[in-house]
Parts: structure tokens; sequence; C-alpha cells
């Protein structure tokens, strides 16, 4: 087990003191994945989250990470312990949906908060929901439903459609299908973790498609679009950041080039809190943040404004801070929506190179206020 504590300044007792709230500690349990080819994702995440902790000075907050190593009974163990051994008030950090289906429903049920900095299934956001269940990211459709919207934008009429066949995946082309409107030159699901493309780009070739919307999140984005460019299949490519993002694009260089895709945030985006973010961290890592750094950050940052509030010990206060969202999102506004899931902007971006470094930047507003399709189904 690796056990960080996060060693602080005065700085946010005396912020704590000025509302009137004690200043009692947190233990924060941070399942992630930190090795094999999802790691890159779960760093991101652990370094975000811990980059915002430095910077708000924050008292008193431990934080306990351990590695799921993306294999969801590892995920489950580690759960547990954090739960009945550590005695977590918090869990957070998965990136697969397949691990939070497997431990976010068990934590609720044990009284924990779990604040997803990532994964985003739809049971999770519809009759699985709990009070105590909270998503700082988006639900698993958005920026598939983002990709769809901006499909017909761009005049696509026949769109083949390729994700992993996991939770993540069917929503991937549910959330597609949900704005698109054309029609589907084929649906496929991968293998997840698939490193061969071969047979896909085949039948990708073969289909008459004018367009490729494609979710395949690290490693397995990376073969993908280096086997795409070697193809030489040049029909159009449309996704979400997961297959774009940072880490990724330094990896697949020049064959991401001109590629649109749709995210929440990006480095651009016009406020104080993401200028700061990315500032801040460049200068602490020495790379630029990703999308999935972001999503960590604003995950401690809502939880340093809650525990402002409220101790954890008292549930129903400590609930209630979440819930009013007062903090500053690197995504400018954010709120929470009646099933505890983002209502937010989702963007368009397009792949471009600036100097030796491939990044993203904001070419348009795919969804405006996007809550999201399931919650309708929570009951809570």
């Amino acid at each position: 087990m690796k056990t960080r504590t996060i060693l602080l300044s005065t700085l946010a007792a005396m912020a704590l003191g000025a509302t009137g709230a004690t200043a009692e500690g947190i233990k924060v349990g941070m399942i992630t994945t930190l090795s094999g080819g999802g790691a890159g994702l779960g760093i991101d995440v652990r370094d975000g989250f811990d980059l915002a902790l430095k910077m708000a000075g924050a008292s008193d907050v431990e934080v306990i990470v351990e590695d799921d190593q993306q294999k969801p009974d590892i995920a489950v163990q580690i759960a547990d312990k954090m739960i009945q051994s550590d005695q977590v008030d918090v869990l957070t950090g998965i990136i697969w949906s397949n691990l939070a289906m497997a431990v976010v429903p068990a934590a609720v049920a044990q009284g924990k908060f779990y604040l997803s900095p990532n994964a985003g299934p739809s049971p999770l956001a519809g009759a699985g929901c709990d009070k105590n269940y909270f998503n700082v990211a988006w639900q698993n459709d958005n920026l598939h439903e983002a990709a769809g919207a901006y499909a017909n934008s761009a005049g696509y009429k026949n769109s083949f459609m390729l994700a992993p066949n996991y939770p993540a995946g069917t929503d991937a082309i549910t959330g597609y299908k949900r704005f698109y409107t054309g029609a589907a030159a084929g649906e496929v699901y991968t293998q997840l973790g698939q490193t061969d493309y071969a047979a896909e780009i085949a039948q990708i070739r073969a289909s008459g498609a004018d367009s490729v919307f494609f979710f395949l999140p690290g490693g397995m984005g990376i073969a993908f679009m280096k086997q795409y460019a070697e193809s030489g299949v040049d029909i159009p490519l449309v996704g979400p950041a997961f297959s774009f993002d940072q880490n990724i694009l330094q990896a697949v260089g020049d064959a991401a080039l001109g590629v649109h895709n749709t995210s929440q945030w990006n480095k651009d985006l016009d406020n104080p809190a993401n200028k700061a973010f990315v500032e801040a961290f460049q200068a602490e890592y020495g790379r630029l943040p990703s999308l999935y750094a972001s999503q960590g950050f604003d995950t401690a940052n809502l939880l340093l404004s809650a525990k402002a509030k409220a101790d954890v010990g008292d549930q129903d206060a400590f609930r209630a801070a979440l819930e009013a969202a007062d903090f500053a999102s690197t995504r400018g506004d954010f709120k929470f929506g009646p099933n505890h899931h983002p209502i937010q902007d989702i963007y368009v971006r397009e792949v471009v190179k600036e100097g030796d470094v491939y990044t993203n930047k904001v070419v348009g507003v795919a969804l405006e206020d996007r809550g999201d399709a399931y919650a309708e189904e929570c009951k809570m």
C-alpha cells in the first residue's frame, strides 16, 4: 500500500474557522489505475487531485493511493480494505466504468461518499443513483452525445461506430446515436484492452462510411490511431476527448492533426481557475495537463469546498455542501443535476500543433448546459 499524507499549511484551517466549520480531518481512499495501458489516466487524476490540495493549502487531508491494475476484483479488494481497515471517509479515483460498477454500489451502501473523477456509467446516473455518489466529470454518454451533434453539423450521414465492449463503450455508442441523425455504416464492439485493429480497419474501409466515430481510451486509442494512419484509409474521424487527450496525442503525432473531438474541458478555456490550474500543473509536473488531470483537480476542490462548510461526520450537512458545488471549476460554470451528475457545456476541439507539442484548441460549443438522459430514472 502506498500512503501519502498531504502535510499542509494553516491557511485552510483559517478559512475553515471563518466559516464556522471545525477543522476535522478527512481520510480519502484513492483507487486508480497506475500500471498497464491505462496508467496515464490514473496518474493524471492523482496528480491533479494532489495539486489542488497543495494549491489550496488544505489542512489535515490524508490520501491513501492504491493501484487497481485495471482489474475489478483488485479494485473491490482495495475498497473493502480502505473502508474496513483504513476507515476512509471518502473514496475516489476510479477510471474505468466496469471497476466503478464493482466498487461504488457497495461503498455507498456502507455509508461512504464516493466522488467520481472519471467513470460515469449510466446505471449510477439512473436507477442505481445514490445520495452519497457524486460524479464530478460527466455521465458516460455526454461527450459522445456531443460528438453526434457535431457529426450532424459537419454533414456526416453514414458513420461507422467503434467502441470497446464494456459499460463505457456501450454508453458511448448509445450517446452518439442519441444525437446523431444519420445512418450506421457499421457498429462494432472490440475487446477491452485490444491493440490490434487490422480487422476493424478493414471493415471500415469496406463499409462505405463517410465518417468514423470511435471511443478507445488510453493505449487502445494510441494503437488504433497509429494503425488507422498507416492503413491509408482517409475517412474522417470523430470522437470524444478520451481518444485525443494530451498524453495520447504525443504518442500518436501527426496522424491526429485536424481531428475534431468533444470535451467539457480544454487548457484554453478562459476562466481564472483554469488559467491558474494549467500554469501550476506545468510548473509542478513539467507537462501540460490532460482532461483527466483537470477532473482530479476539480474533484479535490469540490471535496475541499464541502469540508470548509461541514464536517464529514455530519453526513447530511456534508452532502448538502457537496451538492452546492461551491468551488471554482476549471470548466467555469459547474453545477450538479438532481442525480449528482454535472450540468455543463461540452465543446468541440481540434487537434493542432503548438511548437513541438500536439494539443487541442476549442473551436465551438457542441452542447450547452447538458445534463444527462438518465436523471429522470434517479429516485433518491
